[in-house]
């Protein structure tokens, strides 16, 4: 029991540190009058996401069902009856104070993500009102039915580390918010202003993805260590067959497709991590870019939305692309949670699949308008075209990421 607790301590550890990770990796995409800007919007996270897990999170997740299987109930409010051993039969088997923690850290980067279809183009102050509404429409509700006995467990369906919970959800959210934000006023083509900050965060992200996946075994057990060996595998499969269509596409190779590779590549194999067989995530992660580089250089263009940093086209399609994949590999050989995919002669959880990603779409979609329709009662969701074209580093924070750069943008 110490060592799944140590074990757990260093996963839960890992996955907090993903979210100034993405911070990262998206403040080197975007333009440096907007470096401060998207930075904080990963950080806020951190602040809002903690404290709304502590205070009713938790058990709305985690707490007993209700009809229907949608929401937890209240006996968790404020953790309580949350500490100690084995207190939680049937979701965790260690300490119930240490699982509540390991798991806020999933709603922190879940809502960080978001932000990568917005930078840019909404004010903080919309954000900071949508992202605690979103929580309680969206997120809250699709964790407990993944993993607190609700309606997915119901279905049949399967999500190992939150292919669903996180990534769909996350995903397509950013893509109705940037919807309804609209393009970005300036004509000028946008390019990264800081690659070694994309790698940097992408680094981080992978090490990170670790405590994700093969902590969502919530001990350190077999299972812990085939999350680990298919995360890794995946990513670098993804991070392999990404520069090859770089090369291919654009005859050289990029350090930024590179990085995105990585990042796809550990998006597509999450829900899936502890149930499908080693050799199933090389194909999960060879396959998972050309879907995601598709989404991103095709379907984005052909449909004119504007996906800021493309949240959508990677942790969107690459979750619903790895949901898909883990109906068609998973097995029970290999986890006693798990299920035999269709590959292996058994439709039904693939089956159950797409039914949980389509509740997915639906809760995402239906959560979003309503909390963006929520925030315009208090306030514009997009910055006007003055602060856009000023940026929203000095227009949102009054400060500057490069106060001593006088070049170009």
């Amino acid at each position: 029991m110490s060592g799944d607790i140590g074990f757990m301590i260093i996963c839960s550890a890992l996955v907090l540190l993903m979210t100034p990770a993405l911070a990262f990796f998206y403040g080197g995409f975007v333009p440096r009058k907007n470096a401060i800007s998207t930075m904080m919007m990963s950080i806020y996270c951190m602040g809002i996401a903690t404290i709304m897990w502590v205070l009713f999170g938790f058990a709305l997740a985690f707490g007993g069902n209700t009809p229907g299987g949608i929401i937890g109930g209240q006996e968790f409010f404020f953790l309580n009856g949350v500490q100690g051993f084995g207190n939680m039969d049937g979701v965790l088997g260690t300490d119930g104070l240490l699982f509540a923690m390991f798991q806020m850290m999933f709603g922190i980067i879940t809502t960080a993500i978001i932000s990568g279809s917005v930078v840019g183009k909404m004010r903080f102050k919309a954000l900071a009102i949508f992202i605690p509404i979103w929580l309680v429409l969206v997120y809250y509700p699709l964790a407990h039915m993944a993993w607190g006995g609700g309606l997915f467990a119901f279905l049949g369906a399967i999500d190992f580390a939150g292919g669903n919970v996180v990534h769909i959800s996350s995903g397509v959210t950013g893509l109705v918010l940037c919807l309804l934000l609209g393009k970005r006023k300036s004509k000028i083509e946008h390019r990264p202003h800081n690659i070694p900050f994309i790698l940097l965060g992408a680094a981080l992200l992978l090490f990170g993805w670790f405590g994700f996946n093969a902590g969502s075994a919530v001990a350190a057990n077999d299972v812990a260590v085939h999350a680990f060996a298919t995360t890794a595998i995946s990513s670098a499969c993804a991070l392999f067959s990404w520069i090859m269509i770089d090369w291919f596409v654009g005859k050289k190779p990029t350090l930024v497709g590179a990085a995105t590779g990585m990042v796809v590549g550990l998006v597509a194999i999450t829900p899936g991590a502890a149930f499908v067989p080693l050799w199933a995530s090389m194909i999960i992660g060879l396959l998972v870019s050309p879907v995601c580089y598709f989404a991103i250089a095709v379907l984005k263009k052909k449909f004119g939305y504007d996906d800021t940093l493309d949240a959508f086209g990677c942790h969107g399609v690459g979750g619903i692309y790895g949901g898909i994949m883990t109906g068609l590999f998973c097995t029970k050989e290999l986890n006693p949670e798990g299920h035999d995919g269709l590959i292996f002669g058994d439709a039904t959880t693939f089956i159950a699949q797409i039914e949980s990603i389509g509740i997915t779409l639906v809760f995402a979609v239906v959560g979003t308008l309503i909390a963006a329709g929520i925030v315009r009662l208090f306030t514009k969701l997009r910055a006007s075209e003055r602060e856009e074209k000023i940026g929203l580093d000095i227009t949102d924070h009054g400060e500057t990421a490069y106060p001593a750069f006088n070049g170009l943008d």
